[in-house]
């Protein structure tokens, strides 16, 4: 009796699971359809609903009460990451960049330069938001435009700790070649965006390495 019940079970969470991929198939077609209907009634509208996953988990099984509060939570977040960022995007510029360069300016000058910097990276930050809006969801669109620099920032900083008697020239004009070399690739090849934090560490190291043999010695690390 025990076999047969133990068959029957087996029968029966096979033709449940049947069921279940059969309703699951459906409901992909389903989905396919209305996602083709809709992009034929209206060609310029958004169809994609691959970054309203947790929207719908929040309008739909969140209580109430903590619907607004988790939207302020966001907001706040979002906002204070933004600005934090253009703040120390345009003090690096002003600080590593500008003020070398004009050293005797007055404070009143560079707040001015700060200002504009700011102005400037936050014009490139929506240029990079709306080419994002173009990939097929925002956690791919932070992958592959993360992968763009990571790669080149990573050469950097193990050429910094663990090859310390090469040069800030080689190291700097190693860096701009792979940043390059890694947007070339980007355009022209089809290579998996993740792989692009390999190569442009990889890049780094050996085209600093090469440099530091052909160029003038700047500075050296630990030193």
């Amino acid at each position: 009796m025990a076999a047969l019940q133990q068959e029957d079970n087996a029968v029966e969470l096979a033709a449940a699971q049947n069921k279940l991929e059969t309703a699951q198939t459906a409901i992909r077609e389903l989905r396919t359809e209305a996602q083709t209907f809709f992009k034929q009634a209206a060609p310029l509208a958004e169809a994609k609903d691959t970054d309203y996953v947790f929207l719908t988990f929040v309008l739909q099984y969140m209580p109430r009460g903590l619907v607004g509060l988790l939207i302020a939570v966001v907001l706040s977040a979002a906002m204070s990451s933004a600005a934090a960022g253009l703040n120390a995007l345009a003090s690096t510029t002003v600080i590593d960049l500008y003020k070398p360069a004009r050293p005797r300016s007055d404070e009143r000058h560079y707040v001015s330069v700060s200002r504009w910097a700011t102005i400037t990276w936050g014009v490139l930050g929506i240029a990079f938001a709306l080419y994002a809006a173009r990939l097929e969801n925002l956690i791919q669109a932070v992958n592959i435009l993360g992968s763009l620099f990571y790669g080149t920032i990573l050469g950097i900083f193990v050429v910094a700790f663990f090859m310390k008697k090469i040069g800030g020239n080689a190291v700097f004009w190693a860096a701009v070649v792979t940043q390059a070399l890694i947007f070339l690739l980007f355009q022209t090849t089809n290579i998996a965006y993740l792989w692009y934090n390999i190569i442009g560490c990889a890049l780094v190291m050996l085209l600093a390495t090469l440099g530091q043999q052909v160029l003038p010695r700047g500075p050296q690390a630990g030193r």
